[in-house]
């Protein structure tokens, strides 16, 4: 039964001008709701996922997944192993313990930008103390809408309206206000009283924040309401509204309207995959699987990648009802559900996604659910050789097959070496002359960008030092190193020093290139050129070239090569000390399963960046 607020809102909204088919000038500005106007919040939980391809990385640390700091001082010998192609040799190269010093490391670039921001720190209180206060910023920040702590009357809230410049908009402002803050229902409710009394309509954008302040409280019962109230009211809801809707009435008893609404709303676009989520995860609570797996199935029909909500759902869903005898035999037989399940698992490994922790605990809970199955999970990590720490298998390697290898060869040369732009970086002519280079030198163990490495150094005067203490280490490592660079480092200048620029010329093979060109281009040629076991010093972490490559797999796979083949220069360097470098994993970090076991990465952090990797694992064994 409806509260007598809405009744009062319905009496009200009876002289309100549909939306959006006819629009008077006195609804034009309140009713009208554009996506771009709404306060990202809204936005947030009204709008699709702004980046549906983007794979699901981040989740908050709940305490169960941290990574344990290594308590030894000592450096290790990182082996590199031939590939196949190139010599028949293993080098070994002075590397940095495995964890958690590497580049792809989860959570690297946040630790590295926070050691750099510290460093910064005493410069920017003393920048701080002397640059005043933009002109005006005082003034609009005294003017910003604060809402108050109780339900107002509408007297108290046009003597506020007032006091804030009258403006038209005060309504969704304050609402927008009140949202932010998590104010109370009923202070919002004596907000929308004012906007009726005061004007006899409420417009549907008003209409919209405050259905989003109920949805995020949980307010349900407000929320039918509501719907009622604008299917009266609107000839039509758009996707904001008809997401909050689906998100509400999906966790209640209510749930199959939902259902409805996302029928509906696919007659005029296709939903998001939230939507869906939100419907799959209802129909999951409700015990109704047939429901969900058709709608699962239909999103993926659609082209749309599943959130990590989903599946939880999912997980979850087939978790509890094996825990109630005979449920399931009803719906899907343990078989069929496990051939679902198992399938989401090697789409996780095939695009390469990391669950985040709560979604690995609700697969860790279905395994251990199944019927005389015997499997038993634990949360644990890997030792630098790729060994599980908890039940000692080897971790599938972080080496390309020959297959693999050959495969990204050709598409690196044909994607990026040869690519469309590539003539935008550098002529034909040069780089025909590389690759005659390179065919003439014998195989490279490893290839340098020489002005990166250099550029390592926050001493400009120190740069040709940096370049040949790095090149010296190798050379020591008795390796056969190529020498990227520009041709301004031959020219004798404070950054390059003749005599050490003579040296790296007679420690390793070097090639310089016109200045305009880029290196990239050439060091993965030459790389790639050498053989599976040849590796490459930079700190570029390559994204844009990446990017190049024309679908997922290939990016997979460059990606793969990558983390085992880059070198990062670790720590302080000074010509005459040994160089270390960040390890390079021996382990690929991806779902993998043997016959009775699974092994998944995931995600315990919330400070990993997309192109780094968790550090802790999921062990799933199944005991005979």
């Amino acid at each position: 039964m409806s509260s007598p607020f809405i009744l009062k809102m319905r009496i009200l909204l009876k002289s309100f001008t549909p939306f959006p088919h006819q629009r008077s000038s006195a609804v034009t500005i309140l009713s009208v709701c554009k996506p771009s106007q709404l306060p990202l919040s809204v936005r947030f939980l009204c709008t699709r996922d702004p980046n549906p391809k983007g794979r699901q990385a981040h989740t908050k640390n709940n305490g169960q997944g941290v990574v344990k700091k290594s308590t030894t001082t000592s450096r290790t010998e990182g082996s590199w192993n031939d590939g196949g192609t190139g010599r028949g040799k293993t080098s070994t190269v002075r590397q940095s313990p495995i964890f958690p010093k590497s580049v792809f490391a989860a959570g690297t670039a946040k630790r590295t930008t926070e050691m750099l921001m510290k460093k910064s720190a005493v410069v920017s209180q003393d920048h701080n103390l002397h640059v005043a206060e933009p002109e005006g910023m005082t003034t609009r920040r005294a003017a910003k809408m604060q809402p108050p702590d109780r339900p107002l009357s509408a007297a108290e809230w046009k003597k506020m309206k007032e006091s804030l410049g009258n403006s038209e908009r005060f309504g969704t402002g304050m609402m927008s206000a009140l949202y932010s803050s998590g104010a109370d229902l009923d202070i919002a409710k004596s907000l929308l009283t004012f906007v009726a009394m005061e004007t006899g309509t409420l417009s549907y954008e008003l209409l919209l924040r405050y259905l989003t302040l109920c949805v995020s409280g949980g307010h349900d019962n407000e929320v039918f309401d509501v719907y009622n109230i604008m299917l009266g009211s609107f000839p039509s809801l758009e996707t904001g509204a008809s997401s909050l809707f689906i998100k509400s009435f999906g966790r209640t008893a209510r749930w199959r309207e939902a259902v409805n609404i996302l029928h509906r709303l696919k007659k005029i676009f296709t939903p998001s995959q939230r939507n869906y989520s939100d419907v799959i995860s209802a129909a999951m609570l409700h015990g109704d699987t047939t429901t969900a797996w058709a709608l699962y199935d239909e999103l993926i029909e659609k082209g749309l990648s599943p959130i990590q909500e989903t599946w939880d759902a999912l997980f979850k869903g087939h978790s509890s009802i094996h825990e109630e005898e005979g449920t399931e035999a009803q719906t899907m037989s343990q078989s069929d559900v496990q051939e679902r399940l198992l399938g989401i698992l090697l789409s996780m490994r095939i695009n390469q996604i990391y669950p985040q922790h709560s979604l690995a605990s609700s697969i860790k809970t279905w395994f251990e659910s199944l019927t005389g199955e015997h499997w038993s999970g634990s949360w644990t990590d890997a030792s630098p050789k790729g060994v599980c720490r908890c039940c000692g298998s080897a971790l599938e390697s972080i080496q390309l097959t020959q297959e693999e290898y050959h495969q990204l060869k050709y598409r690196v040369m044909s994607d990026i070496i040869e690519g469309k732009d590539v003539f935008n970086k550098t002529t034909p002519e040069e780089l025909e002359k590389f690759k005659g280079f390179v065919k003439k030198k014998p195989t490279f163990d490893v290839v340098v960008d020489g002005l990166n490495v250099a550029n390592f150094s926050k001493d400009k005067s120190k740069m040709s030092e940096m370049l040949l203490a790095v090149v010296s280490e190798l050379e020591h490592q008795g390796l056969s190193v190529l020498v990227l660079g520009r041709k301004h480092m031959l020219r004798p200048s404070r950054s390059w020093e003749r005599h050490n620029m003579d040296l790296i010329r007679q420690k390793a093979h070097c090639f310089f290139t016109d200045n305009i060109s880029e290196d990239d281009p050439f060091l993965l040629y030459a790389t790639l050129h050498s053989g599976n076991h040849c590796k490459f010093v930079s700190r570029d972490l390559m994204r844009d070239h990446k990017a190049c490559l024309p679908d997922g797999a290939a990016r997979q796979l460059f990606f793969k090569w990558q983390r085992g083949h880059q070198l990062v220069v670790d720590g302080f360097v000074a010509l005459g000390r040994r160089v270390r470098f960040q390890s390079i994993p021996s382990y690929d970090t991806i779902v993998q399963s043997t016959a009775d076991s699974w092994h998944l990465p995931y995600d315990d952090t919330d400070d990993r960046c997309t192109y780094e990797v968790p550090q802790r694992w999921l062990c799933l064994i199944k005991k005979h």
